[in-house]
């Protein structure tokens, strides 16, 4: 695991779930990195991170090519995992992707994870959030800096933009949304693969994962240790004591 990777925030703009979806179509048609690129800089132009239409500066768009490159412009550790990931697309329909879209970004931006797992465990105690809440505990963990909060901002508006989140009656708060139900276990692995890419050394009870609040949009099915290993070689389980599985990638 990269420390780099881990320190990084990188979430600069609000990112629409429509333009990942166009990332993932473009490769199932076979398009390769330079033809993306070249399409997403000319669409990207046109598209305001609010969703509206509207011309924008390569400055800020070009943000958003770094953010959506994750499936396609990998680190070395990430190619198996992507691939993986766009095997999965091909079989679902693209309303079923976000959580391909959340595995991918999360395995490449922590920080992504992270600010859900601050807004998964204040929702566990709260029905609403307000972003404060989300940035002072995210300021514990990155340091107090005035970008911490903009990146989580833009991350959080993210959430709001796939409708993982949505805004309540007060501005600057927030609410659940109906959980996604995954029933699919490959999606499930995925998303536990990933939480441990989020990890400084790649592993995790599997009782930790299995509730970890990063995942607040979804309600997973329930896996077992030698399930998730077996049907992903990238992953590893460890078993201590009668019920203890720690999941461990396979670099």
């Amino acid at each position: 695991m990269t420390k780099k990777k881990h320190e990084k925030l990188g979430i600069k703009q609000t990112i629409q779930i429509d333009w990942m979806n166009r990332v993932v179509q473009m490769l199932l048609s076979g398009m390769n990195e330079t033809e993306i690129r070249n399409d997403l800089d000319s669409f990207l132009s046109t598209q305001k991170q609010s969703g509206g239409i509207g011309e924008r500066g390569k400055k800020t768009y070009g943000i958003a090519i770094s953010i959506l490159s994750s499936w396609f412009t990998r680190d070395k550790e990430l190619k198996k995992f992507c691939n993986t990931a766009l095997d999965l697309a091909k079989t679902l329909q693209p309303a079923d992707w976000l959580p391909l879209h959340w595995a991918v970004i999360s395995a490449s931006y922590p920080f992504w994870f992270n600010t859900a797992k601050q807004v998964g465990r204040i929702l566990n105690l709260q029905d609403k959030i307000a972003q404060r809440q989300i940035f002072d505990r995210l300021k514990e963990q990155y340091g107090d800096r005035e970008t911490v909060a903009r990146n989580a901002r833009y991350t959080v508006r993210s959430f709001v933009a796939w409708n993982t989140l949505k805004d309540s009656d007060k501005k600057g708060c927030y609410e659940k949304t109906e959980p996604y139900i995954i029933q699919n276990s490959d999606i499930a692995v995925l998303l536990y693969e990933a939480a441990l890419h989020t990890t400084q050394d790649g592993k995790a009870a599997l009782g930790l994962l299995t509730n970890n609040p990063g995942f607040f949009p979804f309600q997973l099915p329930k896996l077992t240790g030698d399930y998730i290993a077996h049907n992903c070689k990238r992953i590893d389980v460890i078993h201590h004591g009668f019920d203890d599985e720690i999941l461990k990638l396979v670099l």
